[in-house]
């Protein structure tokens, strides 16, 4: 029996592309939220704003999954793997496995300061964290977010649009710097702030203040900001800690080969929660992305299927936020050019990243076809 700890897209793509290759054998999904495998990506956009029911997120209808042939456990987390007896345990039973196949995902990043654990605070990862979220959301009018990556920026232009206060704390020097460069963090810090977002750079959280409930934020530099609402958007940490316990080689991520296998030949990982061999960029990648969790998944089923065959993706992202939509295929970190391509006063434009002459990843604003052809020309280099 193929055993996968996890219900999320990588989850649900390995279930899908095993059954497609042919594989009949009994599958069993455990997975520690009480829904069946859901898109994330709305989380902190549509299904924020428009309050759907958790199903419309749903891959497939509930019962797909049955009549694939999958027994599921929804709610049910995964205590610990017994790697010598081929066995997963949790609360009230276990599960035996013949290949075991570990898509934990991951979890927002604590952010150790004082207050945070005061009423008013929040993250988002999850349906039930937006759920949590939305009706102080509706009785905010002010509103601190920390942090001004993709959840940050996302969340902040709806809670604009709803007119509401909203103001960004960064500690870097830019927004998005992790993942882009001066030219887009600079145009989307200035669409923000023609919005009325009040973007604060350089900003550290010294402490989160209220009596009994969330009243204001204070800053390093001893700057007050009153706050009805705080979202703690300061990334995530890869849900290893399982695969760590049981003895797997974790780098901050599950560490797989290029199948996607741990040091464990009955044991695979994918998607977020993984770290893996690339040799396009020449490194170690963990990936936060849809493309990873479906496309890794679909390396792991290959592998089993007995058809093994290099994963070494162009990877590829997007963010909406108001009319913007922001498509980025490829890694732009470590580039040594930047060009600038289109308008950027029209908010459709591209920027194409190169490392030694190699075009090496493309952002892209309101142009679709800058972005298609971006991830082709990418796919067609050779590595690094």
């Amino acid at each position: 029996m193929i055993v996968i700890v996890g219900a999320g897209q990588a989850a649900a793509q390995l279930v899908l592309s095993l059954r497609q290759g042919g594989y009949k054998e009994p599958i069993r999904m455990i997975g520690d939220e009480p829904y069946a495998p859901y898109q994330r990506p709305p989380l902190s956009k549509k299904f924020l704003t428009e309050r759907p029911s958790a199903d419309t997120l749903y891959f497939r209808p509930e019962k797909f999954w049955g009549e694939q042939g999958v027994s599921t456990d929804y709610g049910v987390s995964v205590q610990s793997i017994d790697r010598a007896s081929k066995r997963v345990v949790f609360a009230g039973g276990e599960a035996d496995y013949t290949t075991l196949f570990l898509a934990t995902g991951t979890r927002a990043r604590p952010l150790p300061v004082a207050g945070a654990d005061l009423p008013g605070v929040f993250s988002l990862r999850k349906i039930d964290d937006v759920r949590a979220l939305r009706a102080p959301m509706d009785g905010a009018k002010r509103i601190a977010i920390v942090g001004g990556g993709y959840i940050g920026l996302e969340v902040a232009a709806v809670a604009r649009g709803e007119g509401r206060d909203v103001t960004v704390l960064e500690a870097e020097d830019r927004v998005m710097k992790r993942v882009t460069s001066p030219v887009i963090s600079t145009f989307m810090q200035d669409f923000h702030r023609g919005r009325g977002v009040d973007i604060r750079l350089g900003a550290r959280l010294a402490a989160i203040e209220g009596a009994g409930k969330v009243e204001g934020v204070r800053l390093a530099d001893g700057a007050a900001l009153p706050a009805d609402l705080v979202l703690l958007a300061v990334g995530a940490k890869p849900n290893d800690d399982l695969a760590a316990a049981a003895g797997l080689p974790c780098e901050d991520g599950v560490v797989v080969d290029e199948q996607g296998r741990t040091a464990d030949p009955s044991i695979y990982a994918g998607g977020d929660c993984t770290r893996f061999p690339s040799r396009r960029y020449g490194r170690k990648l963990r990936l936060e992305c849809v493309q990873n969790a479906i496309d890794q998944a679909k390396a792991v089923a290959a592998a089993i299927h007995g058809k093994p065959h290099t994963y070494d993706p162009v990877p590829w992202f997007w963010s909406d936020q108001y009319e913007l939509k922001l498509q980025m295929a490829g890694l732009s970190d470590g580039y040594d050019d930047a060009q600038t391509v289109g308008d950027v006063a029209a908010a459709h434009f591209s920027v194409e990243y190169r490392k030694a002459g190699k075009l090496i990843a493309v952002d892209a604003v309101n142009d679709g076809r800058a972005y298609m052809s971006g991830r082709k020309r990418i796919a067609e280099e050779k590595a690094l």
